[in-house]
Parts: structure tokens; sequence; C-alpha cells
């Protein structure tokens, strides 16, 4: 199958969501990432604590996995060391600073796209900031950082307030042949932008195909304890109308034999090598794009 003719929305948080920008950057400007601004630690949860603005976190390390310098890539990941500023990213104060001069969020994006000489499209799932609330039996955890610290899934998981997509990432959904899902965190990184309603109903409205990407390693916290098969019953209970077409996981993956989801529509499964050869949870680039050229392929031309 030609991948080149295909228009992919890939979704989810920092690290994962960045290896699959990585793996598909070829398409320029038809693939677009739409990026998780719920994170609450770090440098970006610093900003956070005293100033209204999503988290810059993630876009800012998607962005730079994308970037065709690297010299603009190492300015944007520049932490710094000691002092006031102590383990702020610079991109994150960067990007902080423009929204301060009234720049919206997608706004700020096409910039640094520009700067950075990047074809393919990055937007936050929302431009206004918000928050995960989980609720695990009689009470509620407040941000990712104190979520990812229980031991157990919540019952369930949303956003504290009613935040909308940019119109130019539902555009995207409605255009696209294919949405990615993950990998990453699937409470953290996967979850926030399909909790925000517009993304969610762009989704089970498209006819876009959509593809779960497992994680090669276990989860720490939350997820630690659950199956593949636990996690996608828990995404369909919380988004009933989203249809899973694909799923991909490592080969050696612990889910349990077949997984059925409960949807009208089949889903096809594939279980493939995908591991780095120097990091074994980590997915290596060219195994991953053959994995889901290959799935790609039996979901939209099955045989």
């Amino acid at each position: 199958m030609q991948l080149k003719y295909l228009n992919i929305v890939a979704i989810g948080g920092g690290h994962g969501l960045g290896k699959v920008l990585n793996t598909f950057a070829d398409l320029g400007a038809n693939l677009t990432g739409i990026v998780a601004t719920t994170d609450n630690g770090g440098s970006t949860g610093r900003l956070r604590e005293n100033n209204q603005t999503i988290a810059w976190g993630d876009l800012r390390n998607c962005i730079t996995h994308l970037a065709q310098s690297q010299l603009g890539s190492k300015l944007l990941n520049y932490r710094f060391d000691g002092g006031e500023l102590d383990k702020h990213c610079l991109g994150n104060l960067i990007f902080f600073a423009l929204e301060q001069l009234d720049v919206k969020p997608v706004e700020i994006m096409e910039i640094v796209r520009r700067l950075l000489k990047i074809e393919s499209k990055l937007y936050p799932m929302t431009e206004q900031p918000t928050d995960l609330i989980g609720r695990f039996a009689n009470q509620q955890i407040h941000g990712e950082v104190a979520i990812d610290n229980q031991n157990d899934m919540p019952d369930s998981l949303s956003l504290v307030d009613n935040v909308t997509a940019p119109s130019r990432a539902l555009r995207a959904i409605f255009n696209a042949n294919v949405v990615l899902l993950g990998p990453g965190s699937f409470l953290t990184s996967v979850m926030p932008a399909l909790l925000v309603d517009d993304i969610y109903r762009a989704i089970s409205e498209s006819n876009a195909k959509v593809i779960f990407i497992d994680n090669l390693g276990v989860e720490h916290g939350t997820c630690q304890n659950t199956s593949l098969q636990s996690r996608l019953d828990w995404l369909q209970q919380l988004r009933p109308e989203m249809v899973i077409d694909g799923i991909l996981s490592g080969a050696d993956a612990n889910d349990e034999g077949k997984v059925e989801l409960k949807q009208a529509k089949p889903v096809t499964h594939i279980r493939a090598e995908l591991s780095d050869a120097e990091v074994y949870y980590r997915h290596d680039e060219k195994k991953l794009r053959q994995a889901l050229t290959e799935l790609i392929s039996s979901i939209c031309h099955p045989h």
C-alpha cells in the first residue's frame, strides 16, 4: 500500500507520539499530530501552577521530533541547570511567553513549524487550560501526576473543564483515512484528547480507520496490572461510539490471546516484533512503519 496517498492523524503524548511522528515524517502535510495538554508535572507543571496556560511539554517534545534543524531541536529542548530557571525547558518558556503576548496556541505551533521547516501539522488537543480528574471508588484524584501515582485503574476519567478542540484539529480528523492512538501512557497520553467531546465525536463520525498501538513495555503506576483487553474494554466503556478497527502490539505482548471488542465491526489485530535493538520498550521506527503499513492495508483493503 502507498502510504503517501493517505492522510494520517496521530493522537497521544510526548515520547510515544513523537516516535510515530518521526516514523511518518516523510508524509509531510498528510501527517497531523494532536497532542495532550493536561500534564501538570516538571517544567510544564511549574508554569501551570500560577498561570492559566496549557501544558506545553508534550507539544515541545513532538515538534522537536519533526524539526529539520538539529540546532533548533536542541534549543527548544535546552534545560536550565541551577538558579530560578532550574530544570525549565527553554521551549516551554518560549511558547508560554508567546501565549502571554496573546498568540493562540495553534498559531504558536504554526510559527514554530515554519521556523523549523516542518511540513507536518501539530495541534494541541485544546487551546484552553484543563486538567484530568480520575474517580477511584469514593474519591476524586486531580491532575496527571497524582493519577499516575495510583496503583489501580480509575472507575472513570474526565477533564475538569468543558473544553473545545481547535477547528483545524477537527478538520484534520474528518479528512483522515487513518487515526492512530498511542503508543504512550494510556490514561495520561492517549486518553486526554479522547476526553474532548469534539474530538471524540469527530473520530466517531469520520470515515477514518482507528488503530490502537499498544506499548511494548509494562506501564508504571495506574496501568501496571492491566491487560490490553482490559484497557480497550475500559476505553470502550468510556467512549462507546468509537470503533477500533485495528490493534498493533508487540510479538511477546501479554495480551492473553485473542482480543475481542464489543462493537459491530470485527477488529484486526497484528502482533509483530517491534522493539528497538537498544531499548526493548521503545518502538523501532522501521519495524513500526512496516507493521502499520501491513495493518492499514489489511483494514483499508481487506481480501
